[in-house]
């Protein structure tokens, strides 16, 4: 039977019938129907999905799958968990004969003749008692029904009706000062009343051209789906056509919600419908983590209305879906800190640190989340630079781009390690955030061919080739006679640093603290261990300026007399110095202060 051969007359509908009396829910439409053969086939064998069989003869018969929602017998099953029967009456489009299925789940069922004034299908459900510990609701109560529909059916495109009947008022009751009796009404008799407008809204506003919708409609969907009352930052439209369709409309909030860094988040996330029936909450499968905070609702054609999340996770129209939406958001992110670089900063202060966690995932493409990236640097006291800024304004001898990581920001602007960089105005990166510990130790990592390093790890090499060879070998000079220096300093030393040797990236102040390439940084240790896993001990290297004053009259005082005991407490004060410059904390804190007020005593 062709499409136009099953067009009904007026318009397509679904009716709900409560009836408090009975305790009866009745479905009722006029679309297509079923006959006999057909309620055998999609309501007599359990588990099938007819959605799926339905779209595949179609498919195979080269007509356009008909616009309709959940193909017979998608999840009908459960329908005994709240009704102790269930009655079909169906009669096909294009036959004058209607049937009755009926049966009480126990897998058997019966088949009747019945009469049915036009085609389509009445399904009636004899409801169980309510039982509110058991998870049965009252199925005829009106505000219920609403629930239900606007949650699952607010999109159908088609208009769901309501009428609830119940019992009429007494007669003596009926006759109070505060009640009356609806018109018509009997007393004793049932009545019936219909709510005036449809329970779903019908707008799927996905559907329709952007050209159509103004943005306040958008808003107020936004504001619809989310119940949050401010207006979204962005808006993200997209649609996946070719071998499935689907569309999708997102949107990143104005504010980051409340529990986004909740392991067990109450937010609501990305919806997914399948053909405007709602499937669930918060799609996981349909964006990775790093994009949470993304909210809207993926619209799939073809994907079965009975899916599960274990099939989502195996389903390759959602893995494609997920790899399109990416892209779709991460393209629109970037697109908006290009036009509106204020409201790009207000993005990244709200979403930040969460976009970062993507670089921890090495099946996430990285390059698409450095495009992305802000942060404050040594140029600028005010301003957010990205990443791709960053590295279009590097000197041309530079080779890689330079970062230091820690809790605070005006810590890390006062650090030693920047000293040789500001003098050659090499441009500095500041990581703030718990994640720029953690991604930035995974090996090596390099956005656009330049590799990440950080400036308190390893040696400090800068400039062109000529000036570092020059630079390695004046300290190579001043080695020579600092070396006895250096080892007297490292034995006082000894259980606090690896290794003592002069800096050639200090410049004004006297001593730092700096680490092997590859070790952790201390605020990576605290957070591991946190999590319970054990560190291995390490210790850091100290480094000290040979041009700073104090540093030389060390040497002065080491050349008079090597077993000077203030040679002892100096160094005990230069690695005092570093670990507080660098924003740590002291083992012995009381005894670090006891060693300056006496060196001030015998100073004043």
């Amino acid at each position: 039977m062709s499409q136009s051969e099953l067009a009904v007359e007026g318009e397509l509908s679904i009716d709900l019938v409560a009836d408090r009396t009975t305790r009866t829910l009745t479905v009722a439409d006029n679309g297509i129907g079923m006959n006999r053969e057909e309620l055998v086939e999609h309501l007599g064998t359990l588990a099938r999905s007819g959605t799926l069989e339905f779209l595949k003869r179609s498919d195979a018969g080269g007509e356009a799958a008909p616009d309709l929602i959940g193909q017979f017998g998608v999840g009908f099953y459960a329908s005994f968990m709240v009704a102790d029967q269930v009655d079909v009456v169906s009669r096909r489009a294009g036959e004058s004969k209607a049937c009755r299925w009926s049966s009480d789940g126990s897998g058997e069922y019966t088949l009747d003749d019945a009469e049915r004034d036009e085609a389509g299908t009445t399904i009636t459900l004899h409801l169980k008692s309510v039982d509110a510990e058991a998870g049965i609701a009252d199925f005829c109560d009106e505000w219920v029904l609403r629930q239900i529909v606007k949650k699952y059916s607010d999109f159908v495109a088609y208009p769901i009706r309501l009428t609830i009947i119940e019992p009429a008022p007494e007669a003596d009751a009926a006759e109070g000062e505060n009640e009356a009796p609806e018109i018509g009404a009997t007393p004793g008799e049932p009545t019936r009343r219909a709510v005036d407008e449809p329970l779903n809204s019908m707008k799927a506003i996905w559907t329709r051209p952007e050209s159509e919708v103004e943005e306040s409609d958008y808003n107020a969907f936004y504001q619809h789906v989310t119940h949050d009352f401010q207006e979204p930052m962005l808006r993200v439209s997209t649609a996946i056509e070719g071998t499935f369709e689907a569309r999708a409309l997102l949107f990143v909030p104005g504010k980051a919600p409340f529990d986004l860094y909740h392991r067990e988040r109450l937010h609501n996330g990305v919806q997914l419908y399948v053909r405007r029936v709602f499937i669930m909450d918060e799609c996981r499968e349909l964006l990775p983590e790093w994009l949470r905070f993304v909210r809207g609702v993926v619209d799939a054609e073809d994907l079965s209305l009975n899916v599960s999340r274990e099939m989502l996770q195996q389903d390759r129209q959602i893995q494609t879906i997920r790899k399109h939406l990416v892209k779709k958001v991460a393209d629109s992110l970037k697109s908006l800190a290009k036009d509106d670089a204020e409201a790009y900063a207000r993005f990244w202060a709200e979403f930040g640190p969460v976009v970062k966690e993507g670089l921890l995932d090495f099946q996430e493409k990285r390059d698409r989340i450095f495009d992305l990236v802000m942060a404050p640097s040594s140029a600028d006291d005010n301003e957010l630079v990205s990443l791709r800024d960053y590295v279009d304004r590097m000197p041309e001898e530079q080779e890689a781009i330079y970062f230091i990581a820690g809790p605070k920001l005006d810590v890390l602007r006062r650090s030693p390690h920047l000293e040789a960089f500001k003098e050659k105005g090499i441009e500095v990166l500041f990581l703030t955030d718990p994640v720029d510990e953690v991604w930035t130790g995974q090996g090596p990592i390099s956005y656009r061919d330049k590799p990440f390093k950080s400036i308190g790890h390893g040696e400090v090499e800068l400039g062109s080739e000529e000036d570092r060879k020059k630079a390695k070998e004046d300290l190579e000079k001043q080695e020579e006679s600092y070396g006895d220096l250096l080892q007297a300093i490292q034995s006082q030393l000894q259980d606090d640093v690896k290794e003592v040797r002069l800096s050639s990236r200090l410049s004004s102040s006297a001593s730092c603290l700096v680490l092997e390439e590859g070790d952790l940084s201390p605020q990576l240790e605290a957070m591991l261990r946190q999590a319970g896993q054990e560190i291995p001990d390490r210790k850091p290297i100290l480094e000290l300026n040979p041009g700073h004053a104090v540093v030389e009259k060390l040497s002065e005082r080491f050349a008079e007399n090597a077993t000077d005991p203030r040679i002892g407490d100096a160094a005990k004060l230069l690695f005092g110095q570093a670990v507080l410059a660098e924003g740590g904390q002291l083992e012995d804190p009381a005894g670090f202060a006891e060693l300056v007020n006496r060196l001030m005593t015998e100073t004043l």
